[in-house]
């Protein structure tokens, strides 16, 4: 590859806030180019860029999109992919400080899915040299974002200033990370949730403080009022991984937050649909909506591999 965008990224990516607003920018930038270079095959100009590198998968959550397009993303940059037992992620058998300082000595990148945020956090402490990629914790899901924003620059341009978002659903992971990066690249965040499922305070904080030309951040608890004249609706499931027991009772809790064709009409003229998958169809999104024209859902699931490109590229390549 003839440049790798110049970037003052931390050592890990644990969070979007590892991300300063012209990193992101650039990321964003390199990600488009990858995608249309990728018609290219083995003659792309990244097709050799981390040759010889090795990549360590550690997955204690099930994956089918983040699995798939790291593996794919890997191999497609030179390197290699390992894969390393999910039991190892527990922290039962050995250390998690033990397993990174371990893999460090083999491998030049470890992507982490699993449960609490605070393992990734142990991971990179312990890993000196090693950048580790948050690949969804309990409470972050950065690489969705990142894809969130590759996909609205698609459709709107490369400046997403002034444009709004509402994300209708739980507070939780997916939109956590959403606010992080969407306040940072301009866009206004509307969260609806129901009492006692709000975005924490500390999350809005952290948004407010990275937001740029003019975004903000303002929860609902009535969807129709956080959806009234946005440009893009979001969802999640009621019930991530790890919630399933409570499945019955969000269901009952949740079901007011449905995305259908009425919320959806009191977007904007044009508004997007958009989640971050897999979805429940008749739960948070009714069938005609997530398969309506509007729904963008699987150019988000496409662009996580051209997102996670770029970042590899990123933290490895430099």
């Amino acid at each position: 590859m003839d440049t790798i965008p110049p970037v003052s990224l931390a050592k890990d990516f644990l969070s979007i806030l590892d991300l300063a607003a012209p990193d992101l920018d650039r990321l964003l930038a390199l990600a488009e180019r990858l995608k249309a270079e990728r018609r290219l095959g083995a003659s792309a100009p990244t097709a050799a860029a981390l040759a010889g590198l090795h990549v360590a998968l550690l997955f204690e959550k099930p994956s089918l999109r983040t699995r798939a397009t790291f593996e794919v993303a890997i191999r497609e940059l030179g390197a290699h992919a390992l894969d390393v037992p999910a039991e190892f992620a527990g922290g039962s058998r050995e250390p998690l400080p033990d397993v990174a300082r371990n893999l460090e000595r083999w491998v030049h990148g470890l992507v982490v899915r699993t449960y609490a945020q605070q393992k990734v956090e142990t991971l990179a402490r312990s890993a000196r040299r090693m950048p580790i990629i948050n690949a969804l914790t309990d409470d972050q899901h950065p690489l969705q974002a990142l894809a969130d924003l590759l996909t609205l620059r698609e459709r709107w341009g490369p400046s997403l200033a002034g444009r709004t978002i509402a994300f209708v659903g739980d507070g939780n992971n997916v939109a956590t990370s959403l606010a992080h990066a969407a306040c940072m690249a301009g866009l206004t965040v509307h969260v609806a949730s129901p009492p006692g499922y709000e975005l924490p305070d500390r999350i809005v904080q952290e948004a407010g403080s990275v937001a740029r030309h003019g975004a903000e951040i303002r929860r609902f608890t009535e969807p129709r009022q956080a959806v009234s004249g946005v440009d893009a609706v979001y969802t999640d499931v009621w019930a991530s991984m790890g919630e399933e027991a409570e499945a019955p009772q969000r269901r009952l809790v949740f079901a007011p937050y449905q995305v259908g064709r009425d919320l959806m009409a009191a977007a904007a003229r044009g508004a997007l649909f958009m989640h971050c998958l897999p979805a429940h169809r008749g739960d948070e999104v009714t069938a005609d909506v997530i398969d309506s024209p509007a729904s963008i859902v699987f150019d988000q699931a496409e662009n996580r591999l051209h997102t996670q490109k770029a970042l590899l590229l990123m933290l490895l390549g430099r």
